[in-house]
């Protein structure tokens, strides 16, 4: 079995692990295993395609992470949609059976659990029918209907 064949089985076999664990770092590490496919089929030395592998790798991975940085670092503000073009999600309806003592609820939406909070954080939390007015990176804003 050739360079060739070996580097493109690891792409995939990271890729796979990719896909198990939902991280995109593996996903970084395949492209460098791609990378280094490329490499051996250009007829470059086993040292020097392993030397690029980890280079285009790594780079890409910490590509990834800078930027998962800087979207952290970023006002909750600025994930908003532009003016005029809202959320699909607002306006929905949703169920809340139990607040948390931090002013957050886990609510169903669309198949899976949200976290949630009240727009205005000095309501009295109350369990029912909720309107979801904001969406806030990964959390639903809620108001009492």
């Amino acid at each position: 079995m050739g360079d060739v064949t070996m580097w493109w089985i690891l792409a995939g076999l990271l890729v796979g692990a990719e896909l198990l664990s939902g991280t995109l770092y593996l996903l970084m590490l395949a492209l460098g295993a791609a990378v280094g496919g490329v490499a051996a089929w250009l007829g470059i030395g086993l040292v020097a395609q392993i030397v690029v592998a980890a280079c285009a790798g790594g780079a890409a991975a910490l590509a990834w992470y800078a930027r998962q940085r800087h979207r952290a670092t970023r006002p909750a503000d600025s994930d908003a949609p532009p003016p005029g073009l809202g959320h699909l999600d607002v306006g929905e309806q949703v169920q809340v059976s139990h607040w948390h003592a931090d002013g957050t609820a886990r609510v169903h939406h669309r198949g899976s659990e949200w976290r949630a909070r009240l727009a205005d954080p000095q309501g009295a939390p109350q369990t029912g029918p909720h309107r979801i007015c904001a969406i806030e990176r990964n959390q639903l804003v809620l108001e009492k209907i």
